[in-house]
């Protein structure tokens, strides 16, 4: 049987309304076709004829692409526009491409009934939703198997689509093949669900239509809803597994666009809707349920294209260094202290938050319908607990019995999520919209109302686990309602590599700690803190405190004396006591204070101790300030804690304690010096009387201060019997700091500490802390902490190799200032980061020396670079600190003048200074390169 024309190409369906560029200007398939068709007459065969269908296709292609970018910067967040022009154009261009490969590439006069092909699209293309660099996903349906014709049209299409620079994703299959691989594999039943006609002969993709909807999605929703939730949980687990990771995946991330998609395709499979909006016909978002969903869509499909535009590929992960990018694309400025990126990124997540309420809403009404099983079912055996009066359990989550009496108590917005804590109960999201739609009624009056600051602060202190009812409140906008000051901070992003999370939610994160603490869950690995909370403190104090101590952030002022302010207003409201308040507000105000000292100060120095414990004043006040310390460090992110603070905090707060028991007065130096000799006689019991008297006598009192026992003990064994042409090397894995001692023992002379610090730079050591001393006898005595790139202890077995560099460097056969330019640079992704530097002298932190504050970006050469500088000036070093918050560090020298006076004059300071910043500069200058 012969059929005419059933491979003939049929025009895809008229363009949507909304275009960011009319279709006509777009893509004219039309005028293509005979541009195309006018010069392949002159093709002398097929390889030229698909040449010129190339050239053609890539030229449109081209112009419309270009007039795309340009419109989309002129319109930045008409997104949906976009991304509908994206696919109108790709359809034009899939059209015409099989126009030329079955009239010109492959004519077939008399096609047979096997001879039959259409073009469809799926997955997002099949959704017509397609950002700047998005896949082109082609299904090539047949009614049988593959002809040698149908085989050669789809191998030139793709060629004439490959030589376009389209990314192309391609399956070949019959109608038979696409249900049974449907019922098979859950990723290609879902990119059916989407199948749309793009081309060629129509019946057979109305057939699919028809077979997969009578066969395949009928009667199987359950089945689709369990795979797709597990799908999404196990994507969330790769991308974090929370909504707050700083570098999100805009498409695959909790709370982008493919949770946002998976609400739309289980609704099409449930009720066949014919787009997102069918999901309020079907009952199963409300219409202003769905309003968000249209704005947090149109938002993140718009982040989304710009990325794809401003990396010119096909990605979706905002990076640091694009984020600023995409912000300014958006239409974001600078504004009330806060970049432009911080604003945008902030919009990013509250949209991301809003998506994950939407699901909450959505499954539930799958619950309710049964579509998709209780996820507390099984809880619900386990749970006997019964809920107060008003309320009752709906699908093992607590619901309103009564709205209007619910709502005739306003303080009931409070109770429920007391009543969520106190038996266990997930809240439903019936509970949930009649709280959004209400939050008017949480009003002055309420915020004074003393039964309402009860229940807010029971939620904290009595059922073990606050962080789960401050998110949910915080999510709602209740806790933003209850604390107005709160509001700024909520999905507030602090753009730099260090904070892993938003403001509001490192601050939820931090009173989820403590509560852990609490528990006797972190015993172990925080002692101290454990043994305080163990012995008691104000826990109201500690948990107001840390619900308050950023909630200064975000504006161009200190946010911990703004913070301060704001907790002086909210405390009382708090039902806090006037001591209660002045405690908080002075948590709040100097809750960077022991973090600080310990990690920007050498605590080895007795004035550090005796000033942190001048400001301190009383054991109270030191027991709270370590647990806050401890919370807001553990608090910032996964791996932000490691033992080198936990042993420079547990120093500090030992040794304070013992000052403000015993006296400041037990902290002078002479004491420290006997007990540091003493201890030095007991780990050498194998020396005679006479080397050990000598070994005591060779240092000066800030040696015997400043270093711990073990390297009194290293460094007495180093020196003994060492030639002035010697280097000894003592490299020892150091557990209590995360961290490998690198002692260096050899005969003094200028700018040692700098040399060591351009040899440990070129071998890869990153130095957390470092101690130099010179003996009476003119040898210095230098000890190094060191961790590799990925901030673990460095290898003893690279000893060899660190050994002949510093050999090398110390002799100048290797200049470490020349060596260091290939490997000083400053990782992509961190470009964008703002570090300006600032430089300190402080003259009263110590009794001996000046310290020298340098708080600028971190890099591979900068503290070569900064003591090389030091050196030149004639200044010596006899420490440095070494503080590293993600891209930022904060580097503290302990100098003398070549005299061994302090800096005290003012004009010393500035020219010093100055030549600190340019070597700064200069060497930003050469990280750029």
């Amino acid at each position: 049987m012969q059929l005419a024309n059933l491979a003939a190409p049929a025009a895809p369906a008229p363009p949507p309304a909304e275009l960011l560029v009319p279709g006509p200007d777009l893509v004219d398939i039309v005028a293509l076709r005979t541009a195309i068709g006018a010069d392949l007459a002159a093709a002398p065969d097929a390889k030229a004829a698909r040449a010129v269908a190339v050239r053609h296709l890539l030229e449109a292609k081209n112009r419309a692409n270009a007039l795309l970018a340009e419109a989309f910067i002129l319109r930045p967040h008409a997104s949906r526009a976009l991304i509908r022009a994206q696919a109108h154009l790709t359809d034009g261009l899939v059209v015409t491409a099989f126009h030329v490969a079955i009239d010109h590439l492959h004519p077939l006069p008399n096609p047979t009934e096997s001879e039959r092909i259409a073009v469809l699209g799926v997955g997002g293309y099949g959704r017509s939703e397609m950002a700047p660099h998005s896949d082109v996903d082609l299904l090539f349906l047949t009614p049988w198997k593959l002809t040698p014709w149908a085989e050669s049209v789809i191998e030139s299409m793709l060629y004439i689509l490959w030589d376009l620079k389209l990314k192309v994703g391609h399956s070949s299959r019959t109608v038979k093949d696409c249900l049974r691989l449907g019922r098979e594999d859950i990723t290609i039943r879902t990119a059916l669900l989407e199948h749309r006609f793009v081309a060629g002969f129509e019946p057979l993709a109305t057939e699919l239509g028809d077979r997969l909807w009578g066969e395949l999605f009928r009667n199987s929703g359950p089945e689709f809803i369990e795979a797709k939730l597990a799908e999404r949980a196990e994507r969330h687990k790769r991308q974090g597994g929370q909504r707050y990771v700083l570098e999100p995946n805009v498409k695959e991330a909790k709370g982008g666009l493919r949770d946002l998609q998976t609400l739309y395709w289980i609704g099409k499979y449930l009720n066949r809707v014919p787009s997102a909006e069918g999901l309020v016909q079907a009952g199963l978002l409300g219409r202003d349920e769905y309003g968000i969903f249209t704005r947090a869509e149109d938002f993140l499909w718009a982040a989304r294209c710009h990325l794809h535009y401003v990396t010119a590929r096909a990605t979706d992960t905002l990076t640091f260094d694009v984020q600023v990018e995409v912000a300014a694309r958006m239409g974001y400025r600078d504004a009330g202290g806060r970049r432009a990126v911080e604003h945008f990124m902030q919009d990013y997540f509250r949209h991301a938050t809003r998506v994950g309420e939407l699901t909450r809403v959505f499954l539930t009404q799958l619950e309710a319908r049964h579509a998709k099983p209780e996820a507390s079912l099984l809880g619900m055996f386990k749970r006997t607990k019964r809920v107060r009066a008003g309320l009752k359990l709906v699908q093992g989550r607590i619901d309103v019995a009564d709205p209007a009496a619910f709502l005739s108590d306003k303080l009931n917005l409070l109770r429920v999520f007391e009543e969520a804590l106190r038996t266990g109960y997930l809240l439903h999201p019936n509970v949930m919209r009649l709280i959004a739609a209400n939050l008017h009624l949480i009003d002055d009056d309420m915020r004074h109302d003393p039964e309402a600051v009860r229940i807010f602060l029971n939620l904290m202190l009595e059922h073990g686990n606050p962080e789960r009812a401050l998110r949910r409140m915080n999510e709602l906008e209740v806790l933003s309602a209850l604390i107005p000051e709160f509001e700024p901070i909520v999905a507030m992003m602090q753009f730099n590599v260090y904070h892993h999370y938003t403001v509001d939610e490192h601050i939820i994160q931090c009173i989820s700690i403590l509560a852990q603490i609490e528990r006797g869950e972190l015993v172990e690995e925080l002692p101290v803190v454990s043994g305080i909370l163990k012995e008691g403190v104000n826990r109201k104090v500690l948990y107001v405190a840390l619900l308050m101590h950023d909630i200064g952030k975000g504006r161009p002022e200190d946010h911990s004396i703004i913070g301060a302010q704001i907790a002086r207003r909210v405390c009382p409201r708090l039902g806090l006591s006037a001591e209660e308040t002045e405690t908080v507000e002075w948590l709040v105000r100097y809750h960077l204070l022991m973090s600080d000292t310990a990690q920007k100060r050498d605590i080895g120095d007795p004035r550090t101790v005796r000033d942190f414990a001048k400001a301190v004043k009383s054991k109270k006040r030191l027991d709270l300030l370590t647990v806050l310390t401890v919370c807001d460090i553990r608090g910032v992110g996964p791996g932000t804690w490691n033992n080198w603070k936990a042993m420079l905090l547990r120093q500090l707060y030992q040794k304070c304690a013992d000052a403000l028991e015993g006296g400041l007065e037990n902290l002078n130096r002479e004491k420290r010096e006997d007990e540091a000799k003493r201890a030095l006689a007991a780990g050498l019991r194998d020396w005679s009387a006479e080397a050990l008297q000598a070994e005591c006598a060779r240092h000066y009192a800030p040696y015997w201060q400043g270093l711990p026992t073990e390297s009194h003990i290293v460094f007495a064994r180093l020196l003994a019997g060492l030639r002035d042409d010697e280097i000894r090397i003592d490299l020892h894995p150091d557990p209590d700091r995360d961290a490998t001692r690198a002692s260096f023992a050899l005969a003094d002379h200028p700018g040692i500490f700098s040399r060591l610090a351009g040899a440990l730079a070129l071998v890869g050591a990153n130095v957390v802390d470092a101690r130099t001393y010179t003996s009476k006898d003119g040898y210095a005595t230098a000890v190094f902490w060191v961790q590799d790139a990925e901030g673990k202890p460095y290898e003893v077995s690279r000893l060899p190799r660190l050994s002949q560099m510093i050999d090398k460097t110390l002799k100048g056969e290797v200049l470490a200032r020349e060596a260091l330019k290939d490997r000083d640079k400053i990782k992509k992704r961190e470009r964008e980061f703002r570090f300006p530097t600032h430089i300190t002298f402080d003259n009263e932190g110590s009794d001996i020396y000046t310290i020298v504050e340098v708080d600028t970006r971190d890099r591979p050469g900068l503290l070569y670079d900064l003591t090389r500088t030091l050196a030149a000036n004639n200044i010596y070093i006899a420490s440095a600190v070494i503080a590293t918050f993600g891209a930022q560090v904060v580097d503290s020298f302990y100098v003398k003048d070549m005299f061994g006076l302090k800096l005290h004059q003012k004009t010393r300071q500035e020219a010093l200074e100055r030549k600190l910043r340019q070597a700064i500069a200069e060497g930003a200058e050469r990280a750029k390169a």
